[in-house]
């Protein structure tokens, strides 16, 4: 495995991934808010069903090891063009894409924005509608000013230590922008539209998805995954593992 990285915007900020070598088709992993790739991804895609591809573990601008401007707006979209610009970097064409909950959201942007760079699509129990407003305070509820003051903190104590070990690599205005946009954004006819294979994995405990019958009948394939929560590749890495290679048409 390798680092590499790329420059996405005019300020010199850039993206970073860590990349494997391997065969083609190329697959991409995005991951979502307050996570990082490597961490998420590599234990699933390190087994014999996934493994001998050439892999990118890509951290979003704000995240991860990726460089974190505070001029960024990080919307969906925004997040998905730079994405576009790092994956054209890294001579990337018509990859295979799995990407977690808001990496779904983007994603499916990512798809819909640069066509020729997303052939097939695995989104992991990603955010396809408007969240409502919690009941508890979340990153969102925050105005940025709060949560970068004291707002950083209080969510850090909250989400538990395995979310806050990537998280606290966030910048604080990406995590806040990141996640404001996120509650807004709505990108399920987006993904009915996409001509491309695409899948949805969801944790069989939820029950079935909100709209099920409707994005089956746009040819999404929906994958109920026993025994895990919202985090299904760390949860259940060996089924994670099974289905989403079991999901691709080019292996």
């Amino acid at each position: 495995m390798i680092m590499r990285d790329a420059q996405v915007l005019p300020d010199g900020s850039r993206i970073r991934w860590a990349e494997v070598a391997g065969r083609e088709p190329v697959r991409v992993y995005v991951h979502g808010l307050g996570a990082a790739a490597a961490p998420y991804f590599l234990e699933a895609v390190s087994r014999p069903e996934l493994a001998g591809h050439r892999s990118l573990f890509v951290d979003l601008l704000g995240f991860g090891t990726s460089d974190r401007p505070t001029a960024f707006g990080y919307s969906m979209e925004e997040h998905a063009d730079a994405l576009a610009t790092a994956l054209r970097a890294a001579d990337v064409r018509a990859a295979q894409v799995v990407a977690h909950s808001m990496g779904g959201t983007i994603a499916v942007h990512l798809a819909e924005r640069h066509p020729e760079l997303v052939a097939e699509l695995v989104l992991v129990d990603a955010n396809l509608d408007p969240i409502k407003p919690a009941p508890r305070p979340t990153i969102a509820t925050y105005t940025e000013d709060e949560f970068v003051r004291h707002g950083w903190d209080e969510t850090l104590a909250r989400v538990g230590p395995h979310w806050a070990a990537t998280m606290r690599l966030a910048g604080r205005e990406a995590l806040h922008r990141s996640a404001v946009h996120l509650t807004r954004a709505d990108v399920r006819e987006q993904l009915s539209r996409l001509p491309i294979p695409r899948a949805f994995l969801y944790p069989g405990a939820d029950g079935e998805v909100s709209g099920a019958a409707e994005l089956v009948a746009s040819g999404v394939r929906l994958v109920a995954v026993p025994d895990s929560g919202h985090n299904i590749m760390i949860d259940n890495v060996e089924v994670f593992a099974r289905e989403v290679s079991g999901l691709f048409t080019r292996s």
